[in-house]
């Protein structure tokens, strides 16, 4: 039985009853009503007419008389009862014998006696109508109180089962609901009903049916593993914008929409070059993707109110189709990768072996200038000992004043202003000071350093002392990134045309996917724990091709790495 059938029965019967219980109160009260007057108007007034004639015939006079004679048409008028009319008929004979025979006593003992009888039956009949008033008024009660008594056992009945027959279906409903809201998709809801729960059941059986199939269904996988990549790609802290072949923008994070200042729906779905028509930042990230050649100079952007710069990476997406051979451009990915923690650091340092390399050059210069005055004979003779000791700290004053030359062209090479002195330069010597300057961290180590020098090495024209620098970076992190008790190896080749430095190490090697990175700035390889700020090797190479010179590496992961400078002749 449906729901709505069951609420309309159950209510419907209920007012039914009201309606019923309300008439019969009705139907009674009048009754009741009925026999109160009719005791009234029938019996009530015969006695006061009775009683009003008795009074009249007590009086004097012949005023008496008309008074009983009006008293006595009414009576006449109000035969109510059986054999009432033939007493009113017998007490009239009286009375006119009564005038006709002079008034005598005799006659007026009849009339009184003609009287009390009419009193007597109209009270007789009052006491039977009031039974018979009574006898409603019972019967109004007993059919009350059943109408009564059936309406609160309809309405109890209604009470107990109705709200639980609706919601417990829904409590059912409700439970199940939740259970599929945590992807519960096995729950099922069992209503033995024939009503609108029992549909809805069966409802929510078939919903939660088709989810189980959708939920283990490689869709349902395919949308949960792309909210994955989407929730990983919006947790990077890098501006990442991901394009298809026809250059509509797939993805972008929550960093790229505020280095652009533009929201994902804005972007999403929408061609990259209509975006870049008001879009200065997409309309030259999309002209160094088409560029081959990818300027490598850190990208500056003003955002958050500050220079913030990036490092540019363009990632070209291609996969082999099933079944063909040729690969397939799919996308592209441009990275920006925040570098502006490691600029400042940078600027940074910079700043201070400035600074602190020109406060060193003043006095390290009057220190060796307080030397030659010593072994001046005009101030006094030195002994043998004393000379030895000057020219010590002589030798230790120019070496200390070379570093301090060597950080001060190191700042310039830094900050961009890069100045050569080029002329001839012997080989052995750069060689051999960039081993004597990394001696003492090999020595720490344990780590040996060997050096493989042809005979007659003939000069090559470089800047001495920035090449050198070079040399001593590259053999230091060789050094630093060995394995301890190992070999670092310095040679040295010469042709008709070329000069080749080489430093080759036994450490862990640089991954093959990180090769081609290792000369950008700010970059290290992942996974390394020196400290550093992926500058060296970035600056090494500036020095070595403004040489005309050229730097590269070659790399086995696990066997070791080898740096190779090449200079012209």
């Amino acid at each position: 039985m449906r729901i709505k059938t069951k609420l309309t029965l159950g209510l419907g019967l209920l007012f039914t009853l009201i309606i019923l219980l309300g008439g019969i109160g009705a139907v009674y009260i009048h009754f009741l009503k009925l026999d109160t007057r009719n005791i009234l108007h029938d019996n009530y007034n015969s006695l006061l007419y009775a009683k009003s004639m008795l009074r009249a015939l007590d009086k004097s006079g012949d005023s008496r008389l008309v008074q009983f004679e009006e008293q006595l048409r009414n009576q006449e008028g109000n035969a109510t009862e059986v054999g009432e009319k033939e007493m009113n008929i017998t007490l009239r004979n009286y009375f006119e014998s009564y005038k006709k025979n002079g008034q005598k006593t005799e006659d007026l003992f009849q009339i009184r006696e003609w009287l009390i009888e009419v009193m007597e039956m109209n009270m007789q009949a009052i006491e039977l109508k009031s039974e018979l008033a009574n006898k409603t008024a019972v019967q109004a009660t007993i059919w009350i109180a059943i109408a009564g008594t059936a309406c609160f056992v309809i309405a109890l009945g209604l009470l107990i089962n109705l709200p639980s027959n609706i919601a417990d279906p829904i409590q059912k409903l409700t439970a199940s609901i939740k259970q599929i809201a945590s992807s519960n998709y096995k729950e099922r809801v069992f209503l033995d009903k024939h009503d609108e729960f029992g549909e809805l059941a069966q409802s929510f059986n078939t919903m939660a049916q088709k989810l189980e199939e959708y939920n283990n269904s490689h869709l349902a996988k395919l949308m949960r593993q792309k909210k994955r990549i989407e929730a990983l790609i919006n947790s990077m802290s890098d501006v990442v914008i991901g394009l298809d072949e026809n250059m509509q923008v797939i993805f972008v994070n929550e960093e790229a929409c505020k280095v652009l200042g533009l929201p994902e729906e804005e972007m999403a779905g929408k061609s990259s070059k209509d975006i870049a028509i008001y879009n200065d930042l997409m309309r030259m990230l999309l002209k160094d993707l088409n560029t081959e050649q990818v300027e490598k100079e850190p990208l500056k952007i003003i955002h958050n109110d500050k220079e913030n710069y990036f490092d540019k990476q363009f990632l070209h997406i291609e996969i082999t189709p099933t079944g063909e051979e040729h690969k397939e451009l799919v996308g592209h990915v441009i990275i920006l990768k925040n570098i502006t923690e490691f600029k400042e650091l940078d600027a940074a340092k910079t700043r201070f072996i400035a600074t602190v390399s020109h406060e060193f050059k003043t006095p390290i210069s009057s220190m060796k200038m307080s030397l030659q005055l010593l072994k001046n004979e005009r101030i006094g003779v030195l002994n043998d000992e004393q000379n030895t000791l000057i020219d010590s700290i002589q030798d230790d004053a120019g070496r200390l004043l070379k570093i301090t030359s060597e950080l001060l062209n190191l700042t310039q090479i830094e900050s961009g202003k890069i100045t050569m002195n080029m002329k001839p330069c012997e080989i052995e010597q750069i060689v051999q000071y960039a081993i004597e300057t990394n001696h003492t961290l090999a020595e720490q180590k344990e780590i040996k350093l060997e050096v493989k020098l042809p005979e007659n090495l003939n000069p090559i024209r470089v800047d001495a002392e920035k090449t050198t620098w070079v040399l001593t970076n590259l053999i230091a992190n060789a050094i630093n990134y060995s394995h301890e008790s190992s070999v670092v190896q310095v040679s040295v080749f010469q042709d008709e045309f070329h000069t080749l430095i080489k430093v080759k190490d036994e450490g862990m090697g640089i991954p093959p996917e990180y090769l081609g990175k290792v000369f950008d700035r700010y970059f290290r390889v992942p996974g390394t724990h020196r400290e550093g700020t992926g500058l060296g090797l970035s600056i090494s190479k500036e020095i070595i091709e403004a040489q005309y010179g050229t730097i590269a590496v070659h790399s086995e992961y696990g066997v070791g790495s080898e740096f190779v400078l090449t200079f012209s002749r």
